[in-house]
């Protein structure tokens, strides 16, 4: 069960999708968060650019579902909402302002309007490709709001100095965070090389809990991320609770060929 809304602010008027867990409307209980970057591809296919991650589907047939929050890309600002940094080539980095409003305008709707448990420990963010990227810096500007992060084929291209960033960003305050990389063998040794990079400082420098997922034959798309989200989602609750989500019924495959993990 999903649904959708507009939010409206000066830099920022978006369509909000909200997944609510089946047993939502008849129970009294509260549930953990994950917001979703490129909204557009999670739960219509109707409504996605390039695929739908079927994550409506998914969440019914488990046992301990949580609240779906997905934020629909800006379009042709995608690219520069989803980066924090100037470049030379597309532009001003919009980035900040993008998780500002995530921060003090949408968390504190979505905490006030839907039974949730509003903490880090219970807040998680995910998103792919640049939406991989605003999902790494919202975990390192704003460890105070998201405990868990799902960083799916991040484009760390587009930042040359992303590791010095970590460095910087190095506080006692991140400790506590979950930090999941998934990168496809298929999208070319770059995106591993960057994924073993960041994830390497992430651990040492924010001494935080790294999982690094290497699916061989994944690639740069949203079958293979919408294939890996099970994987994540196993981690993710893992976090939450004492152990992991039960199948109701069997769900998407791997993304295909042997996973290489490093946790």
């Amino acid at each position: 069960m999903y649904t959708s809304f507009v939010i409206s602010e000066a830099q920022m008027k978006r369509r909000i999708w909200v997944y609510l867990p089946r047993d939502y409307p008849v129970s009294a209980r509260s549930y953990p968060v994950l917001y979703m970057q490129d909204g557009q591809n999670l739960f219509d296919v109707k409504a996605s650019f390039s695929g739908e991650w079927e994550i409506d589907e998914f969440m019914d047939s488990i046992q301990e579902p949580c609240i779906v929050v997905g934020i629909d890309n800006g379009g042709e600002t995608r690219i520069n909402e989803y980066n924090p940094n100037d470049h030379e080539e597309h532009g001003q980095g919009m980035g900040k302002e993008y998780l500002q409003i995530l921060v003090e305008i949408l968390k504190p709707y979505i905490d006030k309007n839907f039974r949730t448990k509003p903490g880090p420990s219970f807040t998680a963010i995910a998103g792919s490709s640049l939406g991989g990227l605003i999902t790494f810096y919202a975990a390192l500007y704003h460890p105070e709001v998201f405990g868990h992060a799902g960083i799916f084929s991040p484009s760390f291209w587009i930042v040359p100095g992303i590791g010095h960033q970590v460095i910087e960003k190095a506080s006692g305050m991140h400790k506590q965070q979950r930090f999941y990389f998934y990168g496809g063998g298929k999208e070319g040794a770059e995106m591993e090389e960057h994924i073993e990079l960041v994830s390497s400082l992430v651990k040492k420098n924010l001494h935080a809990a790294v999982s690094v997922v290497i699916a061989e034959k994944g690639t740069h798309s949203e079958s293979s991320w919408r294939k890996m989200f099970p994987d994540f989602y196993v981690w993710l609750t893992a976090g939450f609770h004492d152990t992991p989500p039960v199948r109701r019924k069997k769900s998407a495959r791997a993304a295909g060929g042997r996973k290489r993990r490093r946790q």
